[in-house]
């Protein structure tokens, strides 16, 4: 379709990818899910600190996860 084509050109995510994601379909909802994945990392990244005592940023892998379920559970509720 022309239209997936032009909002992939943007950065967007395909409407079809979004209904099949919204109906249940798994391979559409990873579509999604990696669609955010980078933004997912950002909002997740903290302060942590190592065995020595120093501190360093990584990504909280515990916030990562509930932020990934937090928005397949979005996706499902969604109303298309």
């Amino acid at each position: 379709m022309n239209s997936d084509l032009e909002e992939r050109e943007r950065g967007l995510l395909p409407y079809s990818v979004i209904t099949k994601a919204v109906q249940g379909d798994p391979e559409a909802m990873m579509a999604v899910v990696r669609h955010y994945e980078s933004y997912i990392s950002r909002l997740s990244t903290r302060k942590l600190r190592d065995e020595c005592g120093g501190f360093y940023y990584g990504i909280d892998m515990d916030i990562r996860d509930r932020l990934r379920a937090k928005l397949m559970r979005a996706i499902l509720a969604f109303d298309v």
